[in-house]
């Protein structure tokens, strides 16, 4: 299973339930990696999205406790367990986690495989990510050159 994420110099990912920075480049690659793919995400990522929308060309599965939840167009699930049986029925290398923080921190061990923007900046934030850089199961398996937007310096990297 993949995780895709942007996170800034300190691994935060989020403030009040935004994005820190939209990066054109960086949405197409998300669109790029996930088009055609299994999206798992919390609630409030959905919620996020334009008009709490699923994301269009792709099987969005949500992670909700609250049973009386509906969103069009998405699957709903309500436990680990019940997630996990869910994805049993696509192919673990077609499987993006995209968020928020409870999503990715439950699923990281589930993981092989992590695609992380990392941003060369610090913002105000209340989410944050794992450092991979300080995890020993973690190692850099390849990165970008530098990518520019604006005065905004950022890479891509494959865990």
């Amino acid at each position: 299973m993949n995780l895709i994420v942007a996170v800034d110099q300190n691994w935060a990912i989020g403030n009040k339930n935004e994005l820190l920075v939209n990066i054109p480049k960086d949405k197409k690659f998300f669109r790029e990696m996930t088009t055609g793919k299994v999206v798992v995400m919390g609630r409030k990522t959905l919620e996020s999205f334009p008009n709490g929308l699923p994301l269009a060309n792709r099987t969005n599965i949500v992670l909700t406790r609250n049973a009386d939840y509906k969103a069009k167009g998405a699957i709903l699930v309500h436990s680990l367990e019940e997630l996990m049986e869910e994805l049993e029925k696509y192919d673990s290398g077609d499987i993006y986690v995209i968020g928020g923080g409870k999503v990715y921190e439950l699923l990281l061990p589930y993981c092989d495989t992590a695609h992380v923007t990392k941003i060369q900046h610090t913002y105000a934030a209340d989410t944050y990510f794992s450092n991979l850089d300080k995890t020993e199961e973690w190692e850099i398996t390849g990165e970008s050159d530098e990518e520019t937007y604006f005065n905004l310096e950022y890479y891509f990297f494959w865990f």
